[in-house]
């Protein structure tokens, strides 16, 4: 019985995958923890295709809304999830990494002294020549004329003013500066979902 289900499965990965009309690889699957909130909004926590069925078969997972696409074998017949829920909770951690990426996430990917957008590096508040660490609380974005600017100077010796002083995020306040960056393409069944900083329709 088990090996006939493992020949299904196959059949089933198979079929989707060798039909190019289907496009299924731009059928990600929202993945919601047990209590139904998303794993991550930035980035938005997504599966791909084959990923959210094999954890359907594995029982990890209840599907919660699917495309209208579906993959075929010769038993089977079945829709592609677009929305999961995780069976059992995953607990967040209470802090995040200590990334370039989270860093920037944090600082709203802008510069902490003039608030553009581009080119941006990393500073040290306080240079490390004056001891001032590689940690949260002391490093900020930058652009680089900005960094080029401020060189190994305080900001108050290269007269420049940080726009938020650096601090250690909690996992939560990384995912609600997330919520402010919504990716291009959302799905209509991943809408009620998500929350995102964004207007919504009259």
């Amino acid at each position: 019985m088990f090996k006939t289900e493992l020949i299904e499965r196959a059949a089933v990965f198979r079929s989707a995958h060798e039909d190019p009309h289907r496009r299924l690889e731009s059928c990600p699957a929202l993945v919601l923890n047990a209590d139904y909130t998303p794993l991550s909004y930035y980035p938005l926590s997504l599966w791909p295709w084959q990923t959210a069925i094999k954890a359907v078969f594995l029982e990890r997972v209840d599907i919660v809304a699917t495309y209208d696409r579906a993959v075929h074998s010769q038993s089977l017949d079945m829709k592609v999830p677009s929305v999961i829920a995780l069976r059992q909770y995953v607990k967040p951690s209470q802090f995040p990494a200590f990334t370039r990426f989270n860093l920037f996430l944090r600082d709203r990917f802008s510069c902490q002294y003039c608030g553009v957008q581009k080119d941006l590096t990393y500073d040290h508040v306080v240079p490390r020549r004056q001891g001032g660490k590689t940690t949260w609380e002391n490093i900020a974005t930058a652009c680089a004329p900005c960094n080029m600017k401020k060189g190994g100077r305080t900001p108050k010796e290269a007269g420049m003013h940080l726009q938020y002083q650096p601090i250690r995020p909690t996992s939560w306040q990384l995912q609600q500066q997330g919520k402010s960056f919504p990716p291009n393409f959302l799905h209509e069944t991943w809408r009620d979902w998500l929350y995102w900083d964004i207007e919504l329709e009259a």
